[in-house]
């Protein structure tokens, strides 16, 4: 029982991760936080990163590596003549790994996020029947009750609606507090 609680816990590097909100998107972040990396995987300070010294930051993180893996990962961006990774090479070596872990998933995220907006802005237009911008709560009221639905017949329960989903007060929705709306639904429902 434990032997199996304990390697469901125990991560690998060969599996890919499961999200892109790993990546570091953010390049003056990203920067920051390499060099933190860097700075703490170099356990002895000489501005050089070994295998070693990778392999014992990983096995800390709980992800199993086999060092001969590991170098064979690695050696490439290691100058001839060091003994491991500068931080420039350990840039370029997350560069690498960022590129082939993420490049096309990100590719892809990106293409159904721009779909989704897509798919938000037709919907939100469908609401929006005179093309202002906002959705009131008589064009709500309106869709309701073309969709056949009781919270149409009664305005009351409508401007409710409205005031739900209105987070800067001003009597309607616009895009983004619908977009909002939409993603909260989302998130809670999936």
């Amino acid at each position: 029982m434990a032997a199996a609680a304990d390697s469901e816990c125990k991560r690998s590097l060969n599996r890919r991760p499961s999200s892109s909100s790993f990546r570091l998107r953010c390049s003056s972040l990203n920067s920051l936080r390499l060099r933190r990396v860097f700075d703490i995987f170099d356990k002895n300070r000489d501005g050089l990163i070994t295998v070693q010294e990778i392999h014992q930051a990983l096995t800390r993180l709980g992800l199993e590596t086999d060092v001969s893996d590991l170098d064979s990962t690695i050696r490439s961006f290691i100058k001839s003549g060091n003994i491991g990774l500068t931080y420039d090479g350990f840039v370029a070596l997350h560069e690498s790994l960022d590129q082939r872990l993420f490049g096309l998933e990100m590719e892809e995220e990106i293409a159904e996020e721009d779909e989704s907006e897509s798919d938000l802005t037709e919907a939100f237009k469908v609401f929006d029947e005179d093309g202002d911008g906002y959705i009131s709560a008589e064009e709500l009221q309106a869709v309701l009750g073309k969709l056949g639905l009781p919270e149409g017949r009664e305005i009351d329960r409508v401007e409710k609606m409205i005031c739900c989903v209105d987070q800067n007060h001003d009597g309607r929705v616009d895009f983004f507090e619908f977009k909002h709306m939409m993603q909260s639904v989302v998130v809670r429902t999936s």
